[in-house]
């Protein structure tokens, strides 16, 4: 049928992308300026990292269920289009906050939307993306998120020196809100059974995931505990007063562009040589953090650039390689398994980090380069493993 040619496939990782494109020029416009507006809202450095890790924790331990829902009722879309709904809408409503309690609580709803339409949406793209091959589908979605990643910081960056407050630019992302929407909506509608792409389907078997998956996961949990978010990076900027509240956005689109690059280029060596390349990006973004919060305002941008390598690795290399590894069966729940995880140590790594900045910058640097590269090892030893599969 038409629908499972590489073509069709192709076309339905654009339209997904495209939709993550819309999203993430609404929610990443938002991080670019949150922990930035934070400080402004009078939160402490601790807090910041406290609701940013806060945030992704109960996103992330959300989608162990919504990954086991997915698979036992096969309702991919309508799962996928309730968290793009609850994802994007909470945004706009930033501009009314006024107190950081508020907006602090609006940033976890937002992160609890990502959490429903992730685990399923990843399902979706999965039987497109291994089609084409898993890294370049994973990696072409990803660059596609990545430029809207790129656009919204911009916006919100134009409409901050213009109008000199953060709360226009929260307003504005309604925009690309409704438009992620309505081409959502359409994809569902073009492409009803993504399922369709997959070369084969797998049986289902019954037995639980595979030894690899657990194994590459705490490889995955030292990458993520080590790996600063941006709001602790912006609170920095904003702070120490590196950068201002004018160019901190600008900073973290050129992140969210470096990230759609890597994205692709990560992608397509993961096709050819596997795992290993994941090795490469682990060593480049542990060098971040020294650059990011010891450095003057030029060493901070090549840190920011490493930052968006290792986002960009990351965001394709990780899910493909999972993607691989587990049942078509077993997806959903791989995925929600995986995310939890991943989501588990960036909480616990980002409040650390919180409470080690506002104690003692250089213990937060020594900590974030550590606990990554103690994921080369692990990645080296499910990399051999691979192998002699």
């Amino acid at each position: 049928m038409a629908q499972s040619t590489s073509k069709s496939a192709l076309k339905f990782v654009v339209i997904l992308g495209i939709v993550s494109l819309c999203a993430d020029a609404t929610y990443e416009g938002a991080r670019s300026i949150t922990g930035a507006y934070l400080g402004v809202l009078g939160a402490s450095g601790f807090v910041v990292g406290l609701v940013a890790g806060l945030g992704e924790l109960i996103g992330y331990c959300f989608r162990l269920f919504i990954g086991y829902l997915s698979d036992q009722t096969r309702k991919y879309w309508r799962i996928t289009t309730i968290g793009y709904a609850l994802n994007t809408a909470v945004v706009p409503l930033l501009a009314l906050a006024g107190t950081w309690q508020v907006a602090a609580w609006l940033m976890i709803g937002e992160r609890t939307g990502k959490a429903i339409r992730t685990p399923p949406r990843d399902v979706l793209l999965s039987h497109a993306a291994l089609r084409l091959g898993g890294g370049f589908g994973f990696g072409l979605h990803e660059a596609l998120d990545q430029i809207g990643a790129v656009m919204g910081p911009l916006a919100v960056a134009a409409v901050v020196y213009y109008q000199g407050g953060y709360q226009g630019g929260f307003a504005i992302l309604i925009v690309p809100a409704i438009v992620g929407m309505i081409v959502l909506l359409i994809g569902q509608r073009i492409y009803p059974n993504p399922r369709d792409f997959e070369h084969q389907t797998s049986e289902l078997t019954g037995k639980g995931l595979p030894r690899k998956f657990w194994i590459y996961l705490g490889a995955v949990a030292f990458m993520a505990a080590g790996f600063a978010d941006f709001p602790l990076i912006a609170y920095h900027f904003q702070t120490t007063a590196i950068a201002t509240g004018n160019t901190i956005p600008l900073l973290y689109a050129l992140a969210m562009g470096v990230d759609g690059i890597a994205a692709l280029v990560f992608g397509r060596l993961f096709d050819r040589i596997g795992i290993s390349i994941l090795i490469v990006a682990a060593v480049l973004s542990s060098l971040f953090a020294p650059l990011v919060f010891l450095s003057n305002i030029n060493l901070a941008v090549l840190g920011i650039v490493l930052w968006g390598i290792g986002m960009g690795a990351q965001e394709s290399i990780l899910k493909a390689a999972v993607a691989a590894m587990v049942p078509i069966e077993k997806r959903g729940s791989a995925f929600g398994i995986f995310n939890t995880g991943y989501g588990l140590s960036w909480f616990l790594g980002s409040a650390l980090m919180g409470i080690l900045y506002d104690r003692s910058i250089n213990a937060l640097v020594v900590f974030s380069i550590i606990i990554q590269l103690v994921a080369v090892p692990i990645l080296l030893f499910v990399n051999r493993s691979g192998s002699r599969n």
